[in-house]
């Protein structure tokens, strides 16, 4: 495989990471599992936190400097997401505001079964994980339950919701994005990309740079140390915090797109919101079914 091919391959799976990134319920480090890099991505972000890459950049060794980071590997991945993120933003403002409640369904399908399969794959169950899971859940029903339903548009919260999400990103099952539901921005930043907002952009990224530096590290202690609790906290958070993205919660936004796209006032739009969990539901089957393939694969090739 050429240099060139190699390069074009990691850009398409950090599209596919971007694009996954912008949907709540699907994680982007799933993505990189999925495809094979989320053993080089994680290398990639730990050595460019370690003491050794930042002497080499001072130094001005930067050839050693961009092959220590995987700069190349970052680079293109880099653009891949980044150009998903913004080529897709404008189709989610559109299918949020005219099509509310088939969208969060699509979503709610996705969240709910990826939680399962998550929950399937850990090895060694035993009583207690029970604790562990009601802990994740209680946590997430309380943020969402208790936060306010509307979060405020000031710098310092756009940063902290970077900061936040972009440590989710990385993580297989967790989705930053679902991250920004929870805390009231995910339409604010996906209007963000689609308008070009540079401010409101750069201090989503300057927040994003802070938690990746101050964050990444605690999450890959957590889940080398405790990874099967934190992975428990992680899956009944996801399931507590459901109750945030049910279809019909937010009733003036399905109004209002019933009025825009000329339904009737008081239809709930329940059949299409069932249709659209069954086909998220199955998508995420299929991404489950091609993994296990993947993994067997690698398996019989002794890899």
């Amino acid at each position: 495989m050429s240099r060139l091919t190699r390069n074009i391959g990691v850009a398409a799976k950090g599209f596919a990471m971007g694009a996954a990134n912008v949907i709540p319920g699907v994680s982007g480090g799933t993505i990189a599992l999925l495809t094979g890099i989320f053993n080089e991505l994680i290398g990639a972000l730990n050595a460019l936190l370690t003491p050794k890459a930042w002497k080499l950049l001072f130094k001005g060794s930067f050839r050693e400097f961009w092959e220590y980071i995987h700069g190349t590997f970052l680079l293109w991945l880099g653009a891949g997401v980044v150009a998903s993120v913004f080529s897709l933003a404008k189709l989610m403002e559109y299918v949020l505001s005219h099509h509310p409640v088939q969208t969060w369904a699509f979503f709610f399908g996705l969240i709910l079964v990826s939680a399962v399969f998550m929950l399937a794959d850990l090895k060694g169950k035993k009583a207690v994980d029970v604790l562990w899971l009601a802990i994740g859940a209680a946590m997430g029903a309380a943020i969402c339950l208790l936060s306010p339903s509307t979060t405020p548009d000031a710098p310092w919260f756009i940063a902290i919701c970077g900061a936040i999400a972009i440590c989710t990103m990385i993580l297989p099952g967790i989705s930053g994005s679902f991250i920004l539901v929870l805390l009231g921005k995910y339409d604010y930043i996906m209007g963000a990309v689609s308008n070009l907002d540079i401010p409101v952009l750069a201090v989503f990224a300057v927040g994003c740079v802070v938690g990746i530096v101050a964050f990444s590290k605690i999450l890959h202690w957590l889940i080398a140390h405790f990874e099967k609790q934190t992975l428990l906290v992680l899956i009944g958070f996801t399931v507590g915090s459901l109750v945030k993205v049910w279809p019909w919660a937010d009733k003036a936004a399905y109004q209002a797109a019933n009025a825009l796209t000329g339904c009737p006032e008081g239809e709930l739009h329940i059949l299409s919101a069932v249709i659209c969990a069954l086909v998220a539901a199955a998508s995420v089957i299929v991404l489950e079914v091609l993994a296990h393939r993947a993994k067997g694969a690698d398996k019989d090739t002794g890899e």
